[in-house]
């Protein structure tokens, strides 16, 4: 009998091991088709004109065009575009997660009748197509003297960025235990005092979560900045890719370069921010 359970054992081990390859296979293929088209931007932002339309897109540049990047940080303004996007991007997204985490609050914690409503009125916000909004937008910047002005990006991404975000935040919050504020209370602990010192620290996964998922699309938006700034020294990368492309001709290499640059921060803040990100997304999911 013992000599029976050993061989059913070491079956189903090797099954399990053979399952387990096939996975690790599929996934390593999965990466592989992920990183695909990274690898294929960085070696197209090392080509010239020449290279890009007669070497296979996979090929290796016969001279790697370094100057490439050199080129567009120089001559391309770069520079000033990268610390626009950095500045616009990292306030919107701050603006966001904070008014975003003092409505969740308000709503989950707190006992008021309205609460329904107004996270109703919130959740409306994710029924509205974006771009529908950019002549509503356009005059009401131009009344109030924010046309060209980084303000009026700040707020537009702030405002569409907000319902997601608090959809987001409202599944954590409910698990989070009533006995924390309880204890704070009776610790004499004001309600201010009790968000950013407990709430918030505790609340940090999923905040890491909607951060990451508000720069990205941050970030990357073209339209909001292509319709209300047209100063140079407002720009961000997304609008400024555009200056390297005329009207008869277009320098490719400088445009992949730029677009390596500009994707460089998302995939560092992916990176640092990785285990948090998964963290905060599994664990809005189950409550305890």
């Amino acid at each position: 009998m013992s000599q029976q359970n050993s061989i059913v054992g070491a079956e189903k081990g090797i099954r399990k091991k053979i399952t387990h390859g096939f996975l690790y296979i599929l996934l390593i293929i999965i990466a592989a088709v992920q990183i695909l088209p990274l690898v294929w931007l960085f070696l197209f932002s090392l080509k010239d004109n020449q290279e890009v339309f007669n070497l296979p897109p996979l090929a290796l540049p016969q001279d790697p065009k370094w100057g490439n990047y050199v080129t567009v940080w120089t001559e391309g303004n770069i520079g000033v575009y990268f610390l626009n996007s950095v500045i616009v991007t990292g306030s919107a997204v701050l603006l966001t997660v904070l008014l975003a985490s003092f409505v969740t609050f308000a709503i989950t914690r707190m006992n008021w009748k309205l609460n329904k409503l107004v996270l109703g009125l919130f959740m409306v916000g994710l029924m509205i197509p974006v771009h529908s909004t950019l002549i509503p937008l356009f005059n009401f910047y131009l009344n109030i003297g924010l046309m060209n002005h980084p303000l009026s990006i700040i707020l537009t991404y702030t405002a569409f960025n907000l319902p997601l975000t608090i959809m987001i935040l409202l599944g954590f919050y409910y698990t989070i235990p009533r006995e924390l504020e309880e204890a704070a209370i009776m610790d004499g602990c004001s309600v201010h005092r009790m968000f950013f010192r407990i709430i918030l620290p505790v609340t940090a996964p999923v905040v890491a979560t909607t951060a990451i998922i508000n720069m990205i699309y941050n970030w990357n938006e073209f339209v909001f900045v292509n319709t209300f700034i047209s100063s140079d020294k407002y720009k961000t990368l997304t609008v400024g890719i555009q200056n390297f492309i005329g009207q008869y001709s277009a320098d490719w290499g400088a445009i992949g370069s730029t677009l390596v640059i500009s994707i460089l921060p998302i995939l560092l803040a992916f990176v640092v921010l990785s285990n948090s990100i998964v963290e905060g997304i599994t664990s809005g999911s189950v409550k305890g």
